[in-house]
């Protein structure tokens, strides 16, 4: 199966106790960069509401880069003052530096994967003649730029491994432009395709055209991503501008096309997303030439439920649906019809979530999340069980792509201990071959993971990862980080990762929340955590955090909260409703401004599936009630706060991290410090080199030692 999307992806007051200024322990008085505050006032169905910072919003404005400039002028100074930070830095240096490996792509008689040799920071691509062929470089990302900023995204082999397509990011924004190398001669041809954000292009049997989405060109020559996308056809040799346009939205208002060509290459899918887990499925024939020979024929199109092409054979359309099944179910239906009464049930919604199903070689690969973690079954096509995958232990577990008539298929496995390994199926007997298992020059004997379970506000049982040194003494003393998501149908499985790592090995433990909002149980588990009733996400996560503190893992003063994205407004969220729980705060490039989060584009309008809309009344009291920007009081000590963007993020856009940050700093009533860190010639994560990376953790972790007061840990953990 060709892979075809790459969805961004894609988000109470207290007073302060006595904890949360620890005399002796807070930081002096800092005097923060002034900003101005605006009369701006807007009226939300009769609430007048005030937006002093709006401003901030003009990210490129003069005064803003100003304000920036001295925000970070501010907090650098200050955590590269802090003691632990250099030998915090060193050894995350010295973890990082392990050889690692992503799944290979077989095209031809040539296999494709991605390599690095420890520090480069960008992975270097490779092909071989054969899958244990002697490799050689085909693009290496890292000669591209003098800072490494340039990142290959996406790369996708024509059918006959003779030409790569690969797509390049620069300075970490989600645009991409696509370039094409002939794979022999390792030479770019003339062909590049530009205004393109998270999508892959598709291959025709000949391996002479690509299908892709785009969005519109602005009259300034840039993309247009307040508008939807649109699918083209594009000739090899020929200019983006000739390119024909086979499919536009012209019956509603947010949804955005994907594209997919079958693997019988008989069918252009089109996969239309209006939000998480609310999309439709519509097709083109394809005639030899690779041209469109029909016109569209809307499948499934009711837009009621999950709808997630997985391959089609012999004119059978094979789709995971979470219609009348939240757990989904796979179902095969002919390209003729999808009415109800032609839906043919291959595997059954079962106990567990079926997150992903995969068709390879004749066998059903069948993904499952069970409390969390990977569990893999293979079937064949009418849905008879064949075999179970094999795995290293209770992890993550993702790959099982391929062809319908691919003999093998790769997987890699991690989770919080064990660096991704990747391994080889034979998908005929289910046995399972180690590829590659990187090697990282340190122990992890000493530590382990433990899974409990906790009751949230409303007594729902939710599900934690706990990592940690063994034999770890429970006396309310002990550095906690806990992290969440909850959200966008997406299940925070265990995964390794060095900045983890070093925090276990500074003397820290590991707190993980499977909260509502994500897929951990299904789409009922998804939807408790998504609109009306996005407050779930945030008393599981508090709760979470009492629970650590109850069973004396930690107490207040030592527990520091952490997430990115919508994860970012998780902890804004829980610092402005509980501001005497924590004991540091860590909100990375977050969605912060819940009235006006959807106004950039129209991708982030469609987050509207997870949070609602301010334009209606309902949605917008509970937008309202939790906005961390709007929810900051005047004179309530906040606990030290870090908070992190890179200003081209524009996925989260970074006036979500200034504007929060701005109303913390004017409102803050006690001397905890409030830090805004910017990285420039950054985005939302993805292609962000390695140096970069382990700058920006080991000033998180230098902040976390110093507001947590970790000195005597890190001493502990340096005498062994």
């Amino acid at each position: 199966m060709k892979k075809a999307l790459a969805l961004p992806a894609l988000m109470l007051l207290a007073a302060c106790s006595a904890d949360s200024t620890r005399p002796g322990d807070a930081s002096p008085e800092f005097a923060y960069p002034p900003a101005a505050r605006v009369t701006q006032v807007d009226d939300y169905h009769g609430t007048r509401v005030e937006d002093p910072y709006r401003w901030l919003e003009q990210v490129d404005g003069t005064q803003t880069r100003q304000w920036i400039t001295a925000e970070n002028a501010l907090a650098q100074p200050f955590l590269e003052g802090i003691p632990a930070r250099d030998a915090i830095k060193k050894r995350m240096t010295e973890l990082w530096n392990y050889e690692r490996y992503d799944l290979p792509i077989h095209r031809g008689d040539r296999y494709f994967y991605t390599r690095n040799d420890g520090l480069q920071n960008q992975s270097v691509l490779y092909v071989t003649d054969g899958l244990q062929g002697k490799p050689r470089v085909l693009l290496d990302p890292n000669t591209l730029s003098k800072d490494a900023t340039i990142a290959l995204s996406e790369f996708v082999p024509s059918p006959d491994g003779k030409v790569l397509a690969y797509s390049l990011s620069d300075g970490g924004t989600d645009w991409r432009s696509w370039h094409f190398r002939d794979v022999a001669s390792g030479t770019d041809l003339p062909d590049v395709l530009r205004f393109i954000k998270f999508a892959n292009v598709q291959w025709t049997a000949d391996s002479r055209t690509v299908y892709y989405a785009r969005y519109p060109q602005r009259a300034d020559g840039s993309g247009d991503d307040s508008k939807q996308r649109e699918i083209y056809w594009h000739k090899m040799g020929t200019a983006q501008a000739a390119d024909e346009r086979v499919f536009k939205v012209v019956d509603h208002p947010t949804r955005n096309p994907y594209v997919q060509v079958s693997d019988d290459f008989r069918y252009l899918v089109i996969w239309l997303y209006d939000g998480s887990q609310q999309n439709g499925i519509y097709y083109r024939t394809l005639g030899a030439d690779g041209a469109p020979s029909s016109e569209v024929v809307r499948l499934f199109d009711t837009f009621d439920a999950d709808y997630e092409f997985v391959a089609e054979i012999d004119d059978t359309f094979y789709v995971r649906t979470t219609k009348d099944s939240p757990n989904s179910r796979l179902i095969a239906v002919p390209a003729t019809s999808a009415e109800r009464k032609n839906w043919r049930v291959i595997i059954p919604e079962g106990e567990h979530a079926l997150i992903e199903a995969t068709i390879v070689g004749g066998r059903i690969f069948g993904q499952y999340l069970e409390n969390a973690h990977s569990a893999v079954r293979a079937s064949d096509l009418t849905g008879k069980p064949l075999y179970d995958v094999k795995l290293p232990g209770f992890g993550r577990a993702i790959g099982f792509l391929g062809d319908a008539n691919d003999g093998e298929t790769f997987f890699a496995y991690t989770d919080y201990l064990t660096p991704a390994s990747i391994s080889r199926i034979d998908v005929a007997t289910g046995e399972v071959s180690l590829f590659r298992a990187p090697k990282i020059a340190v122990d992890t004997s000493g530590f382990v993971t433990e899974q409990v379970f906790y009751r949230s506000k409303d007594g729902t049982r939710v599900p934690m990862f706990i990592t940690s040194k063994r034999g770890l003494t429970k006396n309310s003393q002990n550095p906690v980080m806990l992290y969440g998501y909850g959200g966008f149908n997406a299940a925070q499985q265990p995964e390794f990762s060095v900045p983890v790592l070093v925090w276990l090995e500074m003397g820290g433990t590991f707190a993980l929340a499977n909260l509502r909002g994500g897929s951990e149980y299904g789409e009922a588990w998804h939807r408790a955590g998504t609109k009306l009733d996005k407050q779930n996400v945030f008393d599981d996560f508090i709760a979470a955090a009492q629970w650590l503190i109850d069973e004396k893992y930690t107490s207040t003063p030592k527990l520091a909260i952490r997430g990115r994205s919508n994860g970012g407004l998780l902890v804004g969220a829980a610092l402005t409703q509980r501001p005497d729980l924590f004991g540091a705060a860590l909100p990375t490039v977050g969605v912060l401004d819940m009235l006006r989060y959807h106004t950039p584009s129209a991708n982030a309008r469609q987050w509207s599936s997870d949070y609602g809309l301010s334009e209606n009344a309902a949605e917008f009291r509970a937008l309202y009630a939790y906005s961390p920007v709007h929810n900051v009081r005047q004179g309530t000590c906040y606990p030290p706060t870090l908070v992190t963007t890179a200003d081209r993020d524009d996925r989260v856009v970074p006036w979500h991290s200034y504007k929060f940050t701005a109303q913390l700093q004017q409102a803050q009533g006690c001397p905890n410090p409030v830090l805004l860190r910017v990285e420039t010639r950054a985005g939302h994560g993805p292609g962000k080199p390695v140096w970069m990376q382990i700058e920006d953790f080991a000033d998180q972790w230098a902040f976390l030692v110093k507001t947590l007061r970790m000195e005597q840990e890190m001493r502990l953990a340096e005498s062994g």
